[in-house]
């Protein structure tokens, strides 16, 4: 990387990441000052100062006043995430995919909700049962509550051509959520659903997104046996 390269911020610190990954500088050790980096790459110390804020943002340096910056010694190990949309997860896998909703109705949110899902009591919710299938079997069965506050538009929709689930994914961007994922056996009503043996351990998870302060929607997602998980490390 050439001088002229190293003139932004992102610049630098590509150069300074790369100096961490190759253990130019080890994990602990104290990586050089501000102003003498910034002499280093002929920029201003501001420069250098951002670049070096974007790496403590991201867990891989320590910054201390008056201490200098280190090397992590411990950096986050992050998954990515990304919230799939079912249909093109089962095509994905070769599948042809179909959904069936079970149960749509306005309703108060239920009182075990609210302390996860903060929407004004009494306020009515969207709430939706969802059958999703691949090759004409069951490959999930979701429950989910719609803040109408935060998609109004979701009121009139019968998500029947397309399910809740794609259609939040391209018209309510969140800013951030909650996702958990547990087992679950199945009961009599996920036995019939799932076409699973009373009893079987099911995947599950259950999410909440945001907008802001705002709460969108809270789903919890039950597989049929037989599913996995995949995701980029």
């Amino acid at each position: 990387m050439t001088l002229t390269d190293t003139n932004s911020w992102t610049g630098i610190r590509e150069v300074l990441l790369r100096r961490i990954h190759d253990r130019t500088w080890q994990p602990g050790e104290q990586i050089p000052h501000e102003a003498d980096l910034a002499e280093e790459f002929g920029c201003a110390r501001t420069t250098v100062n951002r670049a070096l804020r974007d790496l403590a943002e991201s867990g891989l340096v320590v910054r201390k006043r008056r201490a200098g910056t280190r090397v992590a010694v411990n950096p986050p190990q992050r998954a990515t995430l990304t919230i799939p949309i079912i249909r093109e997860e089962v095509e994905s896998l070769g599948g042809s995919y179909r959904h069936s909703v079970l149960l749509r109705d306005l309703r108060p949110l239920p009182p075990m909700l609210h302390g996860a899902f903060q929407v004004s009591l009494g306020d009515e919710v969207l709430f939706l049962k969802t059958l999703h299938f691949s090759n004409e079997r069951p490959y999930a069965f979701e429950e989910r509550y719609i803040n109408l506050d935060a998609s109004p538009a979701a009121r009139d929709l019968s998500f029947n051509d397309v399910s809740a689930n794609e259609w939040l994914v391209h018209n309510a961007p969140y800013s951030h959520g909650d996702l958990s994922f547990f087992a679950v056996n199945a009961d009599e009503t996920l036995s019939a659903k799932l076409d699973a043996a009373v009893g079987t351990a099911l995947f599950a998870m259950e999410r909440i997104t945001w907008t802001g302060e705002q709460p969108i929607t809270h789903v919890r997602m039950i597989f049929a046996p037989g599913y996995r998980m995949r995701t980029e490390i």
